[in-house]
């Protein structure tokens, strides 16, 4: 079950990249990520609210919201931490980048997460899901060094900062998959899910605040894309939600799922190649097809 629940949160996972790509283009990094963070936090406030109110009527469902004491928060308020870093690096290097390439060099993430779960939680493979993670990885990592001078040799060169918060991006990203995993070992994911976000929601309204401040910007143009930017929201929520439970098995392997879960770069690939017509097409399709055939792999490898 757990693996099934890896590939749902891929899918959504790699709706959520194009969401973001799309609200992107005519809104700042801080505008779309506040919004976002602030509309999940809206969301996730219903099963909360009547997790305190009707404690009786939600005891027993998936979207029953249970108390954490004092310990429990610091730790979720770490993973908001945590993870909004990844976060604004990764907004500002797909801002900036395109997304056959971001999609692709994101995930390569689980190359980082399977050390992690080799070494400190001492997970074992099967031959199938070897095959399938070198093969997923591999391609990707092939690709997103070819891609990244393909891009460079372009007229209308990229400052390599964007590169460089897109690396910062995928190694924060990589710790924050196994203190997943050691987060969902010990308290309830519904509950962690909620109050990282609320956290999350808070210091990116300070952070605005401030930027906005300290920039004093007259006449700054609305936001655009308000609908684009709520469908960030719902497909982060229901990706991070599944992604969570499937960590909750305890038969689950941090190194199997955070490798099915970026399959979702699959998604954006697609996208890029279809709809914005983004460069170097045969390469990228030879690299979807390498991480569609180590999924495949390991689907089969984790039955």
């Amino acid at each position: 079950m757990w693996t099934i629940l890896a590939f749902i949160s891929a899918l959504c996972l790699g709706f959520y990249d194009i969401s973001k790509k799309i609200a992107l283009r005519d809104n700042r990094v801080i505008d779309v990520l506040t919004l976002s963070v602030c509309f999940s936090s809206l969301a996730l406030s219903v099963p909360l609210i009547l997790s305190r109110l009707c404690p009786e009527m939600m005891i027993g469902t998936h979207f029953y919201v249970p108390t954490l004491d004092l310990e429990a928060h610091l730790f979720t308020l770490l993973k908001s931490v945590i993870v909004l870093s990844s976060w604004i690096f990764a907004y500002i290097s797909l801002k900036h980048l395109p997304i056959s390439v971001v999609s692709p060099m994101q995930a390569t993430r689980p190359m980082w997460t399977l050390v992690g779960a080799l070494l400190i939680f001492h997970e074992h493979l099967n031959s199938f899901q070897w095959l399938g993670i070198l093969l997923a990885i591999g391609s990707i990592f092939v690709f997103s060094f070819n891609g990244k001078s393909k891009i460079k040799n372009q007229k209308s060169k990229i400052d390599n900062k964007y590169y460089l918060a897109l690396a910062l991006a995928i190694l924060i990203g990589s710790c924050s998959g196994l203190y997943d995993k050691y987060l969902m070992r010990r308290y309830d994911h519904n509950a962690v899910q909620v109050y990282y976000t609320f956290y999350q929601a808070i210091m990116m309204l300070i952070t605005w605040a401030i930027m906005n401040q300290k920039s004093k910007i007259k006449n700054q143009k609305s936001i655009q894309k308000i609908g684009v930017i709520v469908l960030i929201s719902l497909f982060l929520i229901v990706s991070d939600n599944v992604y969570m439970l499937a960590l909750r098995d305890p038969d689950s392997m941090i190194a199997v799922v955070s490798t099915i879960r970026r399959g979702g770069a699959v998604i954006g690939f697609a996208y890029g190649l279809l709809f914005l017509r983004e460069p170097d097409p045969w390469r990228k399709i030879a690299c979807m097809f390498g991480i569609l055939a180590g999924l495949i792999c390991l689907a089969l490898g984790s039955i």
